[in-house]
């Protein structure tokens, strides 16, 4: 991160720290991490509203039977052009089917897409995960220096200067 950790005090009702230490000992971590944890995660909520830079999985779960519906994702997401970063499509059962479809852009607008898409009639149920884009300058294409692994980092190669 690169940041200096600085240290400060928290008061708090006992009650409300004896449910907070639960959930820091079901977490497996120390109530540091989990307070950076929960205070990312409400920055980022607050960013989202403003319209930052981020990237987006929005998953819709719908009739295929409904006349027309398939055309009308797919003419949505071809309206919304390079923002539309990747779809998966999976076929539930006889009726339903489940779509990923990951987007970037400014949040708001994603959050927008969403709303519009989830509205769509025939989709029964579905929701959006919105993650700011953290570190400044990370718009790149790849290759990264360091491929993408399911291993853990000191596994992987190292990448030679």
């Amino acid at each position: 991160m690169g940041s200096e950790l600085v240290r400060f005090g928290v008061a708090m009702e006992r009650s409300l720290l004896d449910d907070f230490d639960s959930l820091v000992e079901a977490r497996k971590v120390t109530r540091s991490e989990l307070i950076r944890d929960l205070a990312r995660a409400e920055v980022a909520r607050t960013q989202v509203a403003r319209g930052v830079p981020a990237v987006a999985s929005l998953t819709l779960v719908y009739d295929h039977h409904v006349r027309d519906l398939t055309e009308r994702l797919n003419q949505i997401q071809h309206e919304l052009g390079d923002r539309v970063r990747s779809t998966l499509h999976i076929h539930l059962d006889a009726h339903y089917c489940m779509e990923v479809i990951v987007m970037r852009g400014r949040s708001d607008e994603l959050q927008r897409i969403a709303e519009r898409l989830l509205a769509t009639r025939g989709v029964k149920q579905g929701g959006i995960e919105i993650v700011t884009e953290m570190t400044a300058g990370h718009d790149h294409p790849h290759p990264h220096e360091e491929p993408h692994s399911d291993e853990p980092r000191s596994k992987r190669p190292r990448a030679r200067a």
